[in-house]
């Protein structure tokens, strides 16, 4: 199976998320751009963050370079035009400013390697990637960066491929059950729909709120959860059904909210999406063990999973045993290793 077959004339804007850094995001990125060029299919990418540079300037080990075709629309710093080779035609600008200057959009006009440094917020990626679709690009490809996950909210993306990798552990078995869990988070079920459009509009306002069972609002002081979960639990009733946490969801906040209040078990934490949820495999169990219930306001489209054998750090794992491995027990999407396909 190609990469290509999940996206094409099926979703428009498609959001690659790494479960660590080295995971895979830039080799799933070359692969479609190359898919793609073989089928004549012109596509835009960007990255939140910077992406494509020789070698990482946190780890310095060597990373892979993105390689563009003819037609392929990019958005990116203008400044890092002059470090590329490809030859790319200014087709606007944005107004967008990064640290690295100002986001343009270009048409690649003679293939070549190039560095992507996009737009730094949500809403000026979700405009980007639909000023490429409607200078002629039938989809946009969103690369991400170290623990930026938040590039696979469905606020920019409607579907996403997650890269998981011996990057993360020398330990076969914990890459497994760290991915496993990443793809859980990920698709956690959407809040029930008599709440939906309460709870999307408190998101709006950034405002930690609990909604109780006949549909009134509280709206909560703190600025953020973090170190103010048992404070949160003393708003706790018998008839509140959500409390929403409009930033990141960490194990701590949890930790006190069940420490706090037996009301909980009534209660349903709602999160924008599951990009937004830090909390280890082990103490997520444990927590729904002990009655945690979480939904998202935004469920997440996840269409496949690359999975990459090599780590920069100098160990690898068997190719077919990685990729066997994670089909054992991811069943329902697509898991497929670039390098030896399937």
């Amino acid at each position: 199976m190609q990469l290509l077959d999940l996206i094409k004339e099926q979703y428009k804007i498609i959001s690659i998320i790494g479960m660590s850094k080295n995971a895979g995001k830039t080799t799933t990125l070359n692969e479609i751009i190359s898919e793609a060029y073989e089928e004549d299919i012109p596509i835009g990418i960007s990255s939140i963050g910077r992406d494509g540079e020789s070698l990482d300037i946190v780890t310095e080990t060597e990373k892979p370079k993105i390689w563009v075709s003819e037609n392929t629309y990019v958005a990116t710093a203008q400044s890092l035009l002059l470090l590329s080779d490809a030859n790319v035609e200014i087709m606007m600008t944005t107004n967008y400013r990064t640290p690295l200057g100002e986001v343009v959009i270009g048409k690649v006009r003679s293939a070549g390697y190039i560095q992507l440094a996009g737009p730094q917020t949500l809403k000026e990626m979700k405009k980007v990637s639909e000023d490429m679709l409607n200078l002629g690009a039938k989809f946009v490809i969103i690369d991400g960066s170290l623990d930026r996950k938040s590039q696979a909210a469905p606020a920019i993306s409607d579907a996403t491929i997650l890269a998981t990798g011996a990057a993360i552990s020398r330990d076969l078995n914990r890459v497994v059950e760290e991915t496993l869990h990443t793809i859980s988070l990920l698709r956690l079920k959407k809040v029930e729909n008599k709440y939906e459009n309460i709870l999307k509009s408190l998101l709006e306002e950034s405002t930690i709120a609990i909604v109780d069972e006949d549909f009134k609002i509280e709206r909560l002081k703190y600025k953020t959860a973090l170190g103010m979960g048992r404070e949160i639990s003393e708003h706790i009733k018998e008839n509140s059904r959500y409390l929403l946490i409009p930033g990141s969801l960490v194990k701590s906040t949890i930790s006190e909210l069940l420490s706090s209040t037996h009301h909980y078990k009534n209660l349903t934490i709602a999160v924008s999406d599951g990009t937004k949820i830090f909390i280890p495999p082990k103490d997520y169990l444990h927590f729904l063990r002990m009655g945690l219930k979480l939904e998202v306001v935004y469920p997440i489209n996840l269409i496949g999973v690359t999975v990459n054998p090599y780590s920069p750090y100098g160990y690898y794992f068997e190719p077919e045993e990685l990729l066997k491995k994670m089909k054992s027990y991811i069943k329902d999407i697509p898991v497929i290793d670039i390098m030896i396909g399937g």
